[in-house]
């Protein structure tokens, strides 16, 4: 009776959808977080203390900004790219240290594909519960903005799937360069390239301030393209070079999930 129930046991597991075996790997996960919540709310601070300290407080010595002809408060100005940067935070971390200690340490992904499951449910399974805290983190951010009085236009309703679109971008690229780091000092590479990211891709003041040549580097970074698209949305100024930033972080986005699971499938099935 034994040896007929095993092999069904394995088909049926086979016969869940996509969605069905990335849904396993995000409940997985919510029920790990579940008991170490306080670590998953620090991660939504941060950008708020900026807003405070810095879109608030060093706002009072800049009375007002220009954005597309219309005039307002630098704290309204910093606001979206905070919003972005704290979609950016929640994939970031989600997708660097906690992989990584899961592949290296834990063998939760072996653990994964000793069962029906694939790399790619693995890639899509991580990167949908980063996109999940991301967007957890900025639907936060968004209502905080809201009671403060930093929205602008009801373009703004769109900021949070903006948000998420900001949060699969990172979340895919990091995530495929997590799979080739080999000891927790590579994480400095990421400390290395998320923080001038940060500072420079006009969350605190625009890219005009920069000579020619540097603007054209900062104008083609994931986050400056996250922060132009919030920042059109909660201030209304929406045109069809939005576009632009939709599909460049979309195609980020499919190009991490795609190195991601072919890079799963050549460390842990070869």
């Amino acid at each position: 009776m034994a040896v007929i129930s095993a092999p069904l046991a394995r088909s049926n597991g086979r016969e869940l959808s996509r969605a069905g075996a990335t849904a396993v790997l995000v409940y997985r996960n919510y029920l790990v977080y579940r008991r170490g919540w306080i670590f998953f709310v620090t991660g939504f601070l941060e950008p708020v203390f900026y807003l405070l300290s810095i879109g608030i407080g060093v706002g009072k010595l800049i009375p007002s900004f220009d954005i597309g002809g219309q005039v307002v408060p630098y704290a309204d100005f910093v606001a979206p790219g905070m919003l972005a940067a704290s979609a950016m935070n929640g994939a970031v971390f989600d997708t660097t240290f906690n992989v990584f200690f899961r592949l290296k340490y834990q063998k939760l992904y072996d653990q994964i594909l000793a069962t029906p499951r694939t790399p790619a449910d693995v890639a899509r399974g991580e990167i949908s519960w980063a996109l999940l805290r991301g967007g957890i983190y900025s639907a936060a951010f968004l209502l905080v903005m809201t009671a403060l009085g930093m929205v602008h236009s009801w373009w703004a309703v769109l900021a949070l799937p903006a948000a998420l679109l900001i949060g699969f971008a990172f979340a895919g690229i990091c995530m495929a360069l997590t799979t080739w780091m080999t000891s927790w000092q590579d994480f400095e590479y990421i400390t290395l390239g998320t923080l001038p990211l940060f500072l420079f891709s006009a969350t605190f003041f625009p890219p005009s301030a920069f000579p020619t040549w540097l603007r054209w580097v900062v104008e083609c970074t994931p986050l400056y393209r996250g922060v132009v698209l919030c920042r059109e949305l909660t201030t209304g100024h929406v045109g069809w070079a939005s576009l632009i930033s939709v599909i460049y972080l979309a195609v980020l986005g499919l190009i991490g999930t795609r190195i991601v699971s072919r890079r799963l499938a050549s460390l842990l099935l070869t």
